[in-house]
């Protein structure tokens, strides 16, 4: 038999499903029960963990195809919502599936008419009776836009485009300025000139995809132009380009338009009169008396989709030039060719060192001025009205970190990220900035419309969780009908371009609809476990440039720290500024994420390049001499400022580094194998240990309470190589020294204390086992009273508390097994006979049938009544090929006259969401990642009925019902698919010698 210190595992049963076996229920702990009366309080908060409150429940996002909405309908899907177990909903005006923009009615309906306050006023109104939020995006669709500018507008977004004209030495240009190369877009009929250049090409640039300039030949020929004409010869030392530069605006409308009468006109992200714009509409036109009273009532945030600002020129604002000289100490007139883009692409070049420390400054102007002028006041104007602020703060080369904690609820995207520290990009900002939501808009799987099963969302989203993500807004929720909208309804994002959209179309529609509950309550419960108290994060890792979905990892931590349990987030300089950014006992940021150390590596958006700004430098000194642990990885001799250096500003930064390197607190490697090393001489330890493997965590202390999410998952549903089951000890480490083990079952809001692990000083070891995304919580709490006994090895497959001071062993296979109690002392406990386990192959099956009705919302049901010998997916079946909609397999099993002493229902492969009946009694929440369920407190003597509700996608029958748009799709193989096994357990209480 094997033998170690944990218990051998059997699939998964570490964690609590269905329940506790009868008489160990009655001898939990009150203190521990989920649903405990408050005279009785558990060592942390129980009742939030079971019935989690609505700040803590999933959203959806709401598509509104702009106004053509009821009031009624809405106050209808609010309801439906919130019976859902979803916490709020935000409402975005959108219609990407809609081609034909000619049935929409922008001036009666459109985003910002009477029509539309009406239906947001309904959706406040009915969310404030129903206990929920409502959040409200800044425009229709994105980006931020509104109707009361035109692209003409001061407070439009803008472009820089240029012109140019290539003189041989000596030749002389005698007329118009040049024209931009690019035209205009429709509606911009107005321009600026800026400024006019003349740089001679460098020959011996080598880049066919750039033109090589000299930087010492540039002139300013600005002065030179009279009424809209220049003329100037060529120097005769070779070829030159005569470049103009032309501010206007860009033209740009929000996504899917048009939604207002006029048409809205994106604002300007850089300037104050761009922000302006927004805050004035709303005043005037959006912020009805009765608005603004719900807004206070049910309002939760105002929202800004991904700064996607899209030109085929260069991004500008007015008032740039002069706002990088005073921010850079320099101008950029001289640097303006290199910067320039045509396409996305950049088109002059000087020299490589000069053209990237020259891009440098003026993105960095640009996120400076992003930062300043738009999100730092609309937040003060979300204030005031009670709303916080939300966005996902990137798209361009600006700093994500810096914004993210200036927002209230910073949001990233399943969709657009590359890889998990595109989150914890976010989150340093967050923890940094104070604040304590970081949201996720969830699930917008390209193609996967009526085809997304909640499963892959589980898998998408599960390692999210350990990177900061604590905030789940599902993409989405559609109105449920516009003009011209097939079965079964309108849905924001398909048809997309003729074809299958975008994600989901959640709700009533859906057969799964009905299981839909379980699944907000699994996603409340890990919120409210990753929002509980404060983030602790194990190391900074410093950021030359903020950005984030990038996919740029941290080198040793991502590849190599990461699976051995250290965790990381990143901060920009700008974090490293504020108020939050102080030392005490080593740690940086003591009251919110405590780092344990700081690290710092060459630029991964420079080619790694050693590169920091004095004041980073300088700052990152006075860090460390109060205590921080700092390590630096490269070759830092030669290091650089990453813009264009001042006289003397290299040396300077050379020196500090120097003054660093002498710090005690402060290593430097040279490759990342070293890191290890280098942490280990710094007396820097991680919160958790354990072998390589894919298990991933994320540690928030409230108080004496520490809360571990663990999950064994990846970035998204599909990780090359597969994650494979994992099955191993985990050492964590706990603030109160008394506390000890509890086990939080997502699904089943179930708590129960742990009986099996090992304490040592701060630290408590216990055995995981999870497979492929499945995720459970372990609580480290000092115990109410005195603590339950507990195991530190034992040879059955659970160990488990059977009363207050009893524990019990439970395991599938008869026999006597050693257990070894805290202290060391070994007792020996039998499990008698077992009867043989059973696989479940006989079933009747009624299915019902999801088909268009009458109308495009209207679903009707026909039924089929099947008996199986054997499961097999739906399309395998002749009467179910085609067939969406929900089955109910029912079998009966004869346990004999004696019954069993309780078993474990392993339902094995399922297609989409299931729910299990035993005997008339709904068993709660099934985890549809490792479908195992304990039904040992239902089973009964003689014949048991089980039942298994399964619900499926919709793609099944929109392949024949709207086969132009879904036709091309694969049938999904729905149903129980098993095999469905039922198998006895036996339980002995543990005899204290």
């Amino acid at each position: 038999m094997e033998q170690h210190g944990f218990a051998r595992p059997l699939s998964r049963r570490r964690v609590m499903q269905a329940g506790l076996a009868a008489g160990a229920v009655a001898a939990l702990p009150l203190s521990v029960r989920p649903g405990t009366a408050a005279a009785d309080p558990a060592p942390f908060p129980a009742a939030h963990f079971a019935r989690p409150g609505a700040e803590v429940r999933p959203r959806f996002r709401w598509w509104w195809p702009d106004a053509h909405v009821t009031p009624a309908e809405i106050r209808r899907e609010i309801d439906q919502i919130a019976d859902a177990g979803f916490g709020g909903a935000e409402i975005v005006a959108l219609h990407h599936s809609i081609k034909d923009k000619s049935v929409l009615d922008p001036v009666h309906h459109g985003w910002g008419t009477p029509a539309w306050n009406a239906g947001v006023e309904a959706a406040l109104d009915q969310a404030r009776k129903r206990g929920i939020t409502v959040d409200l995006t800044i425009g229709p669709a994105w980006p931020a836009a509104v109707p009361s500018i035109t692209p003409d507008s001061p407070a439009a977004v803008q472009e820089l485009a240029y012109g140019m004209v290539t003189l041989a030495g000596g030749a002389t240009h005698d007329g118009p300025v040049p024209d931009p190369v690019v035209a205009p877009q429709p509606g911009v009929t107005q321009r600026h000139l800026e400024a006019v250049h003349a740089v001679r090409k460098d020959p011996a640039y080598d880049n066919r995809d750039v033109i090589g300039l000299a930087r010492d030949s540039w002139q300013d020929l600005t002065s030179r132009v009279r009424n809209g004409r220049i003329t100037w010869t060529a120097p005769d030392d070779g070829e030159w380009v005569l470049l103009s530069y032309w501010r206007r605006g860009s033209g740009q409308r929000p996504e899917s338009g048009p939604h207002s009468a006029p048409d809205a006109a994106v604002v300007d992200h850089f300037s104050r009169a761009g922000t302006q714009a927004v805050i004035d509409f709303w005043e005037k036109r959006l912020l009805t008396p009765k608005i603004r009273k719900l807004l206070r009532q049910a309002g939760g945030a105002l929202f800004e989709d991904s700064i996607e600002l899209e030109t085929e020129a260069l991004n500008w604002t007015p008032g740039l030039a002069a706002e990088f000289r005073k921010r850079r100490g320099y101008d950029l007139g001289p640097y303006l060719p290199v910067v320039l883009l045509n396409d996305e692409d950049p088109v002059f070049a000087y020299d490589a060192e000069t053209t990237e420390h020259a891009r440098h400054d003026f993105w960095l102007t640009v996120s400076d001025l992003f930062h300043d002028n738009h999100f730092k006041p609309l937040a003060d104007w979300a204030h005031s009205i009670g709303l916080e602020l939300s966005g996902q703060p990137y798209g361009l080369q600006t700093d994500s970190i810096r914004v993210a904690a200036t927002l209230d609820r910073p949001e990233g995207e399943s969709l657009g990220f590359k890889n998990l520290d595109d989150y914890r990009a976010l989150m340093g900002g967050r923890d940094m900035g104070g604040r304590k939501v970081l949201s996720c808009e969830a699930g917008a799987y390209q193609g996967g419309a009526y085809s997304t099963t909640w499963k892959k969302l589980l898998l998408t989203m599960g390692g999210a969780y350990a990177a900061g993500l604590n905030q789940t807004t599902l993409h989405g929720f559609s109105y449920a009908t516009a003009p011209g909208v097939n079965w079964p309804g309108f849905a924001g994002f398909t048809p997309y371009n003729g074809g299958i959209g975008y994600a989901e179309s959640w709700g009533p529609r859906q057969p799964t609809w009905r299981h839909v509950p379980d699944v907000a309550d699994y996603f409340a419960r890990v919120h409210g476990i990753t929002q509980a108290g404060k983030n602790r994060i194990d190391v900074a890792v410093f950021r030359q440039k903020g950005y984030s979905k990038t996919g740029i990892g941290a080198g040793w931590f991502t590849a190599n720290g990461i699976p051995i349990g250290w965790t990381h987030s990143f901060a920009s300089e700008p974090i490293l500024s504020l108020p939050s950014a102080t030392v005490s006992g080593g740690r940086l940021a003591p009251n919110g994420p405590a780092y344990k150390a700081l690290f710092v590596e060459g630029d991964r958006f420079a080619g790694k390049k050693s590169t920091l700004t004095v004041s980073a430098a300088e700052r990152i000194l006075a860090l460390t001499r109060k205590g921080l642990p700092v390590v630096f990885m490269g070759d830092w001799s030669a290091a650089t400022v990453p813009g264009v250096a001042k006289d003397g500003e290299n040396e300077r930064l050379r020196a500090v580094l120097r003054q660093l390197f002498d710090q005690p607190k402060v290593k430097v490697v040279a490759t990342e194998p070293e890191v290890p090393g280098a942490l280990e001489a710094l007396g820097v330890r991680r919160d958790v240990t354990h072998e390589t493997s894919t298990l991933l965590h994320a540690r928030r202390v409230d108080g004496n309470v520490d809360y571990y999410y663990l999950v064994n998952g990846r970035h998204n549903e599909t990780p090359k190589p597969p994650i494979a089951p994992i099955d191993h000890e985990v050492t964590l480490t706990r603030t109160d020294r008394k506390a000890v083990p509890y086990r939080l079952d997502l699904w089943t809001g179930e708590i129960e204390p742990v009986a099996l692990y090992r304490a040592d000083g701060d630290t408590v070891t216990l055995r995981v086992a999870l497979q492929p995304g499945e995720a459970t919580v372990f609580v480290l709490a000092p115990p109410k009273g005195h603590a339950t006994p507990y195991a530190t090895a034992s040879e059955a497959a659970e160990v488990r508390v059977a009363s207050t001071n009893r524990l019990a062993i439970r395991d599938t296979r008869p026999g006597t097994y050693t257990t070894t109690l805290e202290g060391g002392r070994t007792v020996r406990s039998t499990i008698g006979e077992l009867p043989a386990a059973l696989t479940l192959s006989k079933w009747r099956l009624q299915v019902e049938d999801f088909q268009p009705g009458r109308t495009p919302t209207e679903t009707v049901t026909t039924r089929h009544d099947l008996v199986l010998d054997e499961l097999k997916p739906w399309p395998q079946i002749p009467e179910l090929a085609d067939v969406s909609g929900v089955g109910r397999y029912t079998a009966t099993v004869d346990l004999g006259k004696d019954g069993w002493p309780g078993a474990y229902l392993e339902l094995g492969e399922v297609f989409d969401t299931c729910r299990v009946t035993v005997n008339g009694h709904r068993l709660p929440g099934v985890d549809l990642l490792n479908p195992i369920v304990d039904v040992g407190p239902y089973l009964r003597r003689g014949t048991n009925t089980i039942e298994v509700e399964v619900a499926t996608t919709l793609i099944n029958r929109l392949r024949v019902a709207d086969a132009a748009v879904y036709g091309g799709a694969s049938r999904q193989n729905y149903g129980l698919l098993g095999p469905v096994r039922l198998v006895p357990y036996g339980e002995a209480v543990i005899k204290h010698p």
